[in-house]
């Protein structure tokens, strides 16, 4: 059996019945949170250029595209939604994926869900179907994958997209198998572009072909049921032989939902998050040492080697740039006590005490975090001040706020309040809040995806 088939079998042999309320929370708030941050890329120009690109503008169609009044087909709405979710770097991670989890899989979703009946649950079960897909197979990869300079939550995102859309469009498994093999050549997306528009750009596709390549399945479209394992295909073109783990990837799937279990990292800061374990660090400094910001003369950053390639950037130009800077994040924590929406503006990067405090930083791979890879997400600060004193922290392993260090409900809808503040009205955003409280018992997705729009959708024409 090749292994498309397996993973097939494995995506449509999910039992929801196995699924208890935890994974099913854990669902809930991962959809809820790329939702806010959704709403707060619609209005970035990364997605403003797309939605105004010839062939873009004026596509009706039946599908909301997040914070504007506007439908349109359902490719288009997952690119456009899937580029709005990862616009501001704000959306969830996983140590396990590489990347971010949830941006690759719900935008498909919910184009789905417009054009067709799909139940509160029955969404968050496809939703569960597609992480656990797409971190099996990012299992079975990495980290050669990461390291090599693909961007995962692309690469092998696709994959997540794909087995969602397949699960919710209830396809055999010879079907899925066929989509999973159409999507291992729409994969793509290089670390090189991080911190720019096309790293958002990257998620919107990645969401838009999986998608697309199960309807091209449904369809009847054909693909070579071995373009993971043959010898030109996914594994051995993007790993290399002797490069993956064939056995990880098909181990013990949902056994829990690994949706619960390690569970997904909800992002407290709006940056990469290879530079929150030093931003935690940097929190902690402040808490426990009476800091004057003014008296700092340098700054020492080590942390994993991973983290550093895409995040050791002392001179960023611009916002985009800032929330890839290692330097720019610790600088800013230690100036202003957080990092917020407000500290990603042209204004702020230029902020004089911030430049001098990124000039005096020094970033070093830490040794111990590079011998384990489960220590990945650990970061140490020392800051010396000019009396000569020096001050450090040290975190093991702090990648976000997951299963053992939960946001409170108060946080969360903190957070979603301020990302949906310039898409939403105050009235809209508390509806669709009081809607994702209770998805699983919504009996069509589509009362949720009209409270998307930034105003009540348009009537349509009779007939149409």
């Amino acid at each position: 059996m090749t292994l498309s088939l397996q993973l097939a079998s494995r995506i449509q042999g999910f039992e929801p019945a196995t699924c208890g309320p935890e994974a099913l929370r854990a669902a809930r708030i991962a959809i809820t949170d790329t939702l806010a941050v959704t709403l707060l890329g619609a209005s970035d120009a990364a997605t403003r250029i797309l939605s105004q690109t010839p062939g873009m503008a004026d596509a009706d169609g039946p599908c909301a595209v997040a914070g504007t009044p506007h439908r349109r087909s359902l490719l288009d709405a997952a690119l456009l939604n899937g580029v709005a979710s990862h616009a501001h770097d704000f959306d969830d991670f996983t140590q396990e994926f590489g990347g971010h989890p949830s941006v690759p899989v719900l935008p498909g979703l919910l184009a789905l869900a417009d054009s067709r009946k799909v139940s509160g649950l029955n969404l968050l079960h496809a939703f569960i179907v597609g992480v656990e897909a797409e971190t099996r197979i990012a299992l079975g990869v990495h980290f050669h994958h990461y390291e090599k300079g693909w961007h995962p939550t692309a690469t092998l995102g696709v994959f997540g997209a794909t087995a969602a859309c397949a699960y919710l469009m209830r396809l055999d498994e010879k079907h899925t198998a066929t989509a999973l093999c159409i999507a291992a050549s729409l994969a793509s997306g290089i670390k090189a572009n991080f911190g720019t528009m096309t790293k958002p750009l990257h998620v919107g596709h990645c969401a838009r072909n999986g998608l697309f390549a199960a309807m091209l399945a449904e369809g009847g479209f054909s693909a070579s049921l071995s373009a993971f394992e043959a010898p030109q295909g996914f594994l051995n073109v993007f790993n290399g032989p002797g490069r993956y783990d064939v056995e990880r990837m098909l181990g013990n799937w949902f056994d829990p939902p690994l949706v619960l279990n390690p569970g997904i990292s909800i992002k407290q800061f709006p940056c990469c998050g290879s530079t929150h374990p030093a931003i935690y660090v940097a929190l902690d400094l402040l808490r426990d040492h009476p800091i004057v910001v003014g008296d700092i003369s340098e700054i020492e950053i080590r942390t994993h080697p991973l983290r550093l390639p895409h995040t050791d950037n002392a001179d960023p130009v611009n916002p985009l740039e800032a929330k890839f800077s290692i330097q720019y994040c610790v600088a800013r924590t230690l100036v202003s006590g957080n990092v917020s929406l407000a500290d990603f503006e042209d204004s702020r990067i230029r902020d004089p005490e911030v430049r001098r405090l990124m000039a005096s930083t020094q970033v070093f791979p830490d040794a111990e975090f590079a011998g384990n890879k489960n220590r990945a997400f650990g970061a140490s600060v020392a800051v010396t001040l000019n009396d000569g004193r020096r001050v450090e922290g040290r975190v093991a392993q702090r990648a976000g706020r997951g299963r053992d260090d939960p946001m409170s409900t108060d946080e969360l809808k903190a957070k979603f309040d301020d990302c949906a503040r310039g898409a939403l009205s105050s009235a809209r955003a508390a509806a669709l809040w009081e809607l994702l409280l209770r998805l699983e018992s919504l009996a069509d997705v589509r009362e949720l995806t009209a409270s998307l729009s930034s105003e009540a959708p348009r009537a349509r024409a009779a007939g149409a």
